[in-house]
């Protein structure tokens, strides 16, 4: 059997390295994760098949718990999201941040409650509003002033939604242009310097209660700074509705893009260093500004799935050109579209690659 095993990330936080889980290991020489063959996997499921492991999935997730608390993590579901994966973060105490009624049925079913769910959208649908407010999710993010006024339009009388204000802080940040999403020319959120409209907007029903703000900088950033000066403008920001409108707003949810390795030797975000500098810009531009310390919030995506999984595919063809040899396999752009889209770079290996070292493919 010829497998091609593309694998996501790389193994642990602060260090570049191989892009394999943690658990993987060549044994008589069949790649295993976690103890599975992936042959074997390949011939039970069939492929393109993705492999995670479980129990990396839930040390990050715990790591992440740990550093930003409890009501502070929220698994972006856009990356990945099934029932098995919400059920182990669920029982790991982190949260989801989920876009439709869909993502947020598999949340529920695995017993994910929805005190502990984000409702994100650009584009948020009556059906998946209507399914949010149904189960009484934690926040639903507001993208825009109008998005205010759909939303209190679907809440039934006499009730009351807690609601954040997706800002656009101004910075350029992510591993491509087309992933830089708080940069002042793209579509989502609405930009700082509009905040009043936004404000106000929100405050004209009161069915609608602001209890914080977000803002989400991009995809794969691997520097703390970008979050640095977001928090620097967000303090700001805070600062300025407290002493226009009188109102504390207690939470901050700065998105997530966290970067992770998808090739050896390349960078990757070190969350540790973020929580502590974040907290400390926050509590620096809080104190400089005026506000009182608002409760940080991060939505990671790829950064707790994606060193923790594999995709198999099988090789169907080698096609040798004049100065390269293709590698055909059962997997197209539909199911991998960074490569096209965001000139992203993988780690392709076979399932008979040996190890660079003696613990990992």
């Amino acid at each position: 059997m010829n497998l091609l095993v593309p694998a996501a990330a790389a193994a642990a936080p602060r260090r570049a390295g191989a892009p394999w889980p943690r658990s993987a290991r060549v044994v008589a020489g069949d790649v295993r994760v976690a103890g599975v063959a992936l042959a074997e996997v390949a011939a039970r499921f069939g492929t393109p098949v993705h492999v995670l492991d479980e129990e990396e999935v839930r040390t990050r997730a715990r790591t992440y718990r740990d550093l930003f608390g409890a009501d502070g993590v929220f698994y972006a579901a856009k990356v990945f999201s099934c029932r098995a994966l919400a059920g182990w973060l669920a029982e790991e105490g982190v949260g989801m941040d989920v876009c439709s009624a869909g993502e947020l049925r598999t949340a529920l079913d695995a017993g994910l409650p929805a005190r502990r769910v984000l409702l994100h959208g650009l584009a948020k649908s009556a059906p998946d509003l209507q399914a949010a407010i149904t189960a009484g999710v934690a926040r639903i993010v507001l993208d825009s002033p109008d998005d205010a006024d759909l939303v209190a339009g679907a809440l039934p009388a006499g009730s009351r939604q807690p609601v954040l204000l997706r800002l656009v802080p101004g910075i350029s940040a992510g591993a491509h242009p087309k992933v830089r999403t708080a940069t002042l020319d793209q579509q989502f959120g609405t930009p700082v310097d509009r905040v009043d409209e936004f404000v106000e907007r929100v405050l004209a029903h009161r069915s609608l209660e602001l209890v914080g703000v977000h803002c989400h900088l991009g995809s794969q950033i691997t520097d703390v700074e970008p979050y640095l000066d977001a928090v620097q403008v967000m303090a700001g920001v805070l600062a300025h509705v407290r002493n226009r409108y009188g109102l504390v707003l207690g939470e901050l949810d700065l998105g997530g893009g966290h970067g992770i390795a998808h090739r050896p030797r390349e960078p990757e975000l070190d969350v540790a260093d973020l929580a502590h500098r974040t907290r400390r810009e926050l509590r620096d531009g809080c104190d400089a500004a005026g506000p009182p310390l608002p409760r940080p919030g991060v939505e990671p995506g790829r950064a707790l799935v994606g060193p923790a999984g594999v995709v198999v595919r099988r090789i169907a063809a080698l096609k040798r050109a004049a100065h390269r040899t293709f590698v055909v396999v059962d997997g197209g752009m539909s199911g991998s579209p960074r490569p096209a889209l965001h000139g992203a770079g993988y780690a392709p290996a076979s399932s008979a690659a040996r190890p660079p070292s003696s613990s990992r493919p």
